[in-house]
């Protein structure tokens, strides 16, 4: 199974870069599904998503499992801001908005940073109900989860995209490798 690590700094800003070109708010299911389909074309187009998070099927279409929860927490466990929370706000009714009316987006690439664009500039006239219809109609690896969810594989979206069963076996062993590093790397 595919598992890309979450890189909370980068998703943060990919985040904080879709609210700043809808004037520094949006609804946030809008901003998941946002985040997702720039993950899913980064997948189509690089083999690597954007943020490395945990997808899942849910009623209202795909999520990103750690974003939504960023959403729905105000701190992380120790009572301290997270990163996320340092830019973003919790939920406003069902808006989030930049708390920082420049932040960083050092860890974008210049790719990233356009196809961000270009997800934004493709969506930015729907609102999130017609998002959710959208996403369900164009995706066909999210299922109805009739009020539960379903996890949504990273193999899954490859499949979707056209992507052969070599190229995916490729990308498993090279995320596993890569995996491997920075476990042995990172500190203890």
């Amino acid at each position: 199974m595919i598992r890309f690590k979450f890189n909370e700094t980068k998703t943060t800003q990919a985040a904080a870069f879709l609210l700043k070109e809808n004037g520094g708010k949006m609804n946030y299911m809008k901003l998941i599904k946002l985040l997702y389909l720039a993950d899913r074309e980064a997948l189509s187009q690089w083999e690597r998503p954007i943020t490395g998070d945990v997808y899942v099927s849910m009623d209202n279409g795909p999520v990103l499992s750690k974003v939504l929860d960023k959403i729905n927490s105000g701190r992380g466990p120790s009572g301290v801001k997270s990163y996320w929370h340092k830019y973003i706000s919790s939920p406003e009714g069902y808006n989030v908005k930049l708390l920082k009316q420049e932040p960083q987006f050092d860890e974008l690439s210049k790719r990233e940073k356009n196809l961000l664009l270009h997800i934004f500039a493709k969506y930015k006239e729907f609102d999130k109900w017609q998002m959710v219809k959208i996403c369900h109609d164009i995706l066909p690896e999210w299922r109805d989860p009739d009020g539960t969810s379903i996890p949504i594989r990273v193999e899954d979206i490859l499949r979707e995209v056209k992507k052969t069963e070599r190229d995916i076996a490729f990308i498993d062993d090279e995320v596993s490798d890569l995996n491997y590093v920075r476990a042995i790397l990172s500190p203890q």
